[in-house]
């Protein structure tokens, strides 16, 4: 489409500011089961979704095809959205920063182009390894997910902004089995660089952590110092990511609702947003309002400094968009805790009673956004002493996701990428109430 003679179009019909955002999306996904190809998928999406102001309000118009023919019904589509909208928020098509910051390292080419037949050869080489590594590895799943976005935004007051990202993970799924239990395990490690797929690092944590865990049962009830591994921390803090969302403070729909500029966690914890974050599909230069993204610290050292916002939100503050206006709501790009000095056993040996916690689940289901509350099933080690006694199962961690951050006493250095869209590393809490037998 003539992008000029759509602009020239609206303003003929007295659309004030019209703006076009193009979204490209290649996805690869592959599953092996039992050496075999069980699933193999190549899809490529593209959403096209024009905005345009008439009348002070904004009309929306989506498709997938732009072309000439249609510029008319397009223009005639947002101003009858727009006449259709009640809403007291003000429309904004956004002129645009002095600056954006150019990324050249989140789009490999040469993941984009290997061979896919050397995808699932790795991939067949890995489901191999995992199945000889131990007879008591019963059935094996590999995957391997390959995502590239290319964002495309042109608007009437001049802005031509492009950004291409990619990523991928590779990771598997068994079940290992002995005489009197059986027990999962999975993993998966997230790059752009193909060559960081150490199948066999993989496939050893992956059995190691799921044979350690058989014959595992509850512990009594207590309150138990906590260590979280980087991978059970992630998914605790999936359900909690929505929380810096200014759109959700202003609906009181975060528990961070008038907590700026306190503590509301240890000098340990610093949280940011990292956009610019290289080997993830998610990093971006702009938002998709055409705001300049940029490193941002949410949480510095305990205290909250910002909420992130959108065009919108920021308004109603009296404040600049922080450049996380996505897909019509406000979110991270790439929620980070930022890694810190302890490793993962020196947690572990400082505990003299305590659960080390490899995994948890129901993390959406059982935490609350607004009270912070959370009750999550969880599954990990006993620790007696600073040494691993046992493995545990059948137990419920719980407590308030800011007095679990006030209670940070040691952060660990192995901060790692996780398919939720959150980077943590493993983290030791005071104490926190669990329950078992």
């Amino acid at each position: 489409m003539n992008i000029d003679k759509l602009f020239k179009r609206a303003s003929e019909k007295s659309v004030t500011d019209i703006q076009v955002f193009v979204s490209d999306k290649n996805n690869l996904n592959i599953e092996i089961f039992e050496g075999k190809v069980d699933s193999y998928v190549i899809a490529d999406t593209s959403s096209i979704i024009i905005k345009g102001i008439y009348n002070k309000k904004m009309g929306t118009y989506v498709t997938e095809v732009l072309e000439d023919d249609i510029i008319d019904e397009i223009i005639d589509t947002i101003i009858a959205s727009a006449k259709e909208i009640d809403s007291l928020d003000d429309a904004i098509i956004y002129e645009g920063d002095k600056e954006y910051k150019k990324l050249t390292d989140i789009f490999n080419e040469n993941l984009f182009n290997l061979d896919v037949k050397k995808k699932i050869e790795k991939l067949q080489k890995m489901d191999k390894y995992l199945h000889e590594y131990d007879k008591r590895v019963s059935v094996v799943e590999t995957m391997y997910s390959e995502n590239t976005n290319n964002v495309i935004l042109k608007n009437s007051k001049g802005l031509d902004l492009k950004n291409k990202a990619n990523s991928a993970y590779m990771g598997g799924q068994v079940i290992v089995k002995d005489d009197k239990d059986q027990r999962v395990g999975f993993d998966v490690l997230i790059s752009n660089d193909f060559d960081d797929f150490d199948i066999k690092k993989i496939s050893k944590e992956i059995i190691d952590n799921a044979l350690a865990s058989l014959g595992a049962k509850p512990v009594p009830s207590d309150s138990y110092e906590v260590v979280f591994s980087n991978g059970a921390l992630a998914t605790l803090f999936s359900a909690f990511q929505n929380i810096f969302s200014a759109d959700a403070v202003q609906k009181n729909l975060s528990l961070l609702k008038g907590k700026l500029d306190k503590v509301i966690g240890s000098d340990l914890v610093t949280i940011v947003d990292d956009p610019f974050m290289k080997k993830s599909a998610r990093s971006r230069s702009f938002d998709d309002e055409g705001v300049a993204t940029y490193y941002k610290e949410l949480i510095k050292e305990g205290t909250l400094k910002t909420y992130l916002h959108n065009l919108v939100t920021a308004k109603k503050d009296n404040v600049k968009s922080t450049g996380n206006g996505f897909g019509g709501s406000v979110s991270a790009v790439n929620l980070k805790m930022e890694a810190g000095k302890s490793t993962l056993d020196e947690m572990i040996k400082s505990m003299d009673e305590g659960i080390y916690i490899t995994d948890v689940q129901g993390a959406h289901a059982g935490a609350n956004a607004v009270s912070g509350e959370f009750s999550l099933q969880a599954m990990g080690y006993y620790v007696k002493n600073g040494k691993k006694e046992r493995p545990v199962a059948l137990i419920t961690v719980a407590g308030n996701f800011i007095d679990m951050l006030k209670d940070i006493t040691m952060v660990g250095k192995d901060a790692k990428m996780s398919y939720y869209g959150v980077t943590t590393p493993s983290i030791k809490v005071k104490s926190m109430p669990v329950s078992g037998s």
